[in-house]
């Protein structure tokens, strides 16, 4: 037996450690396959998953769900913007009511007055409608995404617009 405090290792015959190789060098073979077997199969999953959301998209009846239904419209139609810019607008125009109609300043004395949350005469209404959206001014999403269309075209985009416009 050996003295008190020095460590012997048994010794190991080659062919045991022949197995130990064999066995980590399988081990290490199989990990990225059952790596990529995994990872091939996740993003399968996860598409299928997100595709019914989005042909399902919702939105609220509100100035938010507005919003973010006219953000959806316009980044089809390439129309840059952002959701503050036009909270912000919205709220300076019509204070987020979808029936507000100026019948005061130039364009309603002329017979044509500003309607709807970015109040939009009805010329430019028409001139800036983005397809797929309603033909009518006072439609909440179709006024936010024709004022978008036309801050983009005037300004560059509605981010640009910091008073009347």
């Amino acid at each position: 037996m050996p003295s008190t405090g020095t460590y012997r290792r048994r010794k190991s015959t080659s062919l045991t450690r022949g197995f130990i190789a064999v066995g980590t060098g399988a081990a290490a073979l199989m990990l990225p396959l059952i790596g990529a077997h995994t990872a091939s199969a996740a993003p399968a999953q996860s598409v299928s998953a997100a595709a019914p959301a989005a042909q399902s998209a919702t939105y609220t009846n509100d100035l938010d769900g507005w919003i973010k239904e006219s953000l959806a419209v316009m980044a089809k139609h390439g129309i840059p913007g952002s959701y503050a810019s036009i909270h912000r607008n919205i709220m300076r125009e019509s204070s987020g009511n979808p029936l507000a109609i100026n019948n005061w300043d130039s364009n309603a004395a002329a017979g044509t007055p500003s309607k709807g949350l970015l109040q939009v005469i009805d010329p430019t209404f028409r001139a800036y409608h983005v397809p797929g959206t309603a033909m009518d001014s006072y439609d909440p999403v179709a006024n936010i995404t024709a004022a978008c269309n036309y801050a983009a075209a005037k300004y560059g985009s509605i981010d640009n617009v910091f008073g009347a416009y």
